[in-house]
């Protein structure tokens, strides 16, 4: 079975609701959100996670960026949609298939990166605390 990377940014209620997944999917599209996104490269989710989440209030001012693997014959069926420059490119998943989607995961959805917007305080969650930790030092390590 083959497999493509692909990375979400996401903030801080999508990640809790992922990390209470256990890191296997990601939660339902809220009404006003025809799409799922999830982009092909880590420098685009970097940019979203980073110039967007983190000035976001509803999004606790936390950018994070995850990557996970999904069938490359489930993704095969949505093509690829360019937003942007050349490294713009995501998939238009419609919501009421991200079900679906997310059986197509293969493993856990894998946090890489945490950017942290000048007017957050405290996280949500402490799992997200020592997430964030883990992550910033491994940042930092590299």
């Amino acid at each position: 079975m083959k497999t493509v990377s692909l990375y979400r940014p996401v903030g801080e209620k999508e990640m809790i609701l992922i990390a209470e997944s256990n890191y296997k999917k990601f939660p339902p599209r809220l009404e006003w959100q025809p799409i799922f996104y999830p982009v092909l490269n880590e420098s685009y989710a970097s940019e979203i996670a980073e110039k967007w989440n983190t000035r976001d209030e509803a999004g606790n001012y936390l950018g994070f960026v995850t990557k996970f693997e999904v069938k490359e014959e489930f993704i095969d069926q949505y093509p690829v949609q360019n937003v942007g420059t050349r490294r713009h490119n995501e998939l238009w998943v419609p919501s009421e298939k991200l079900e679906n989607f997310n059986d197509a995961i293969v493993g856990n959805i894998e946090v890489i990166k945490v950017f942290i917007g000048e007017e957050f305080t405290k996280a949500g969650s402490p799992e997200l605390e020592i997430l964030m930790l883990n992550i910033e030092k491994t940042n930092h390590d590299q």
